[in-house]
């Protein structure tokens, strides 16, 4: 397990929480699926490229997204979901998983899940080796934009009541249906503008509420995940593997597991 150095942590959760300049209360946890609450199954992403006829240096959701007709894309989508419904029968849960789960459960940390999969799967996963365990809400592949953006994990600490003012930097509006009408009208900041990682948010006002995840911790296994965590504002964990090592280092990784249970410790004991 590795950790970085941080201005504040988190704080314990084996005693009360007391406000202080160098520690925070955690205020839920969001879980990548594949890969992170199951064991990878990398496979699937050569299988559907081949499908598509794309390149390995080809986004899959992009490239679905790029087609011209919404016949395009619900077909190619659909080639997508076939090849996801032949691998959820045989997921494996991740070690550690049930454990991180019933300790969470036990202290009242909210979960949710921000992931590129569909429904299926999810929900699959869900009642095989977690059920009586809640998430919620649940962000699937039907929410855009998509992980690497921020916006999922937004969403979900928005849904939880995590608010801030913003100090006029892009963010998500405090008010969802607000959003949507912004989205809509072009408000966002394109692509090739803003600052750094920041150009596919909103502009925001000073002093407008927006959506705030600096509570929030983001466990998953992809570039993705933690890019979309940081992004976010929340704090990174990287569920180390065999494929995914490179990311050890990489600067928007925090923390580094090698499975789900070793959390435990880490948050009850205020390492993170």
């Amino acid at each position: 397990m590795q950790s970085v150095s941080a201005p504040w942590k988190f704080a314990p959760l084996n005693r009360p929480f007391t406000p202080g300049p160098a520690t925070r209360k955690l205020e839920g946890i969001v879980f990548d699926v594949d890969g992170t609450l199951c064991e990878p199954q990398t496979y699937m992403f050569s299988e559907m490229r081949a499908a598509l006829g794309i390149s390995k240096s080809q986004d899959i959701l992009e490239h679905v997204y790029s087609l011209p007709t919404p016949e395009q894309q619900h077909h190619a989508m659909e080639k997508i979901r076939d090849i996801e419904r032949r691998a959820m029968l045989n997921q494996v849960a991740q070690p550690g998983l049930s454990e991180l789960m019933a300790y969470l459960d036990e202290r009242g940390i909210r979960k949710g899940i921000c992931t590129r999969n569909f429904d299926t799967p999810v929900n699959n996963l869900l009642n095989k080796f977690l059920a009586g365990s809640v998430f919620a809400p649940i962000v699937t592949r039907d929410f855009r934009p998509p992980k690497p953006d921020p916006a999922g994990i937004l969403h979900i600490a928005r849904s939880w009541g995590l608010l801030r003012k913003s100090t006029g930097e892009a963010g998500v509006p405090a008010d969802p249906e607000e959003e949507e009408e912004r989205r809509s009208a072009g408000e966002g900041t394109p692509d090739g503008e803003g600052e750094g990682d920041d150009r596919d948010l909103l502009k925001t006002q000073t002093g407008e509420e927006v959506a705030d995840a600096s509570g929030l911790i983001m466990v998953g296994d992809s570039i993705d995940d933690i890019t979309a965590g940081r992004r976010a504002g929340a704090k990174t964990v990287l569920l180390v593997n065999d494929v995914n090592n490179h990311l050890v280092d990489h600067e928007h990784t925090d923390l580094v597991i090698s499975r789900l249970d070793q959390l435990i410790d880490v948050l009850e004991n205020g390492q993170l």
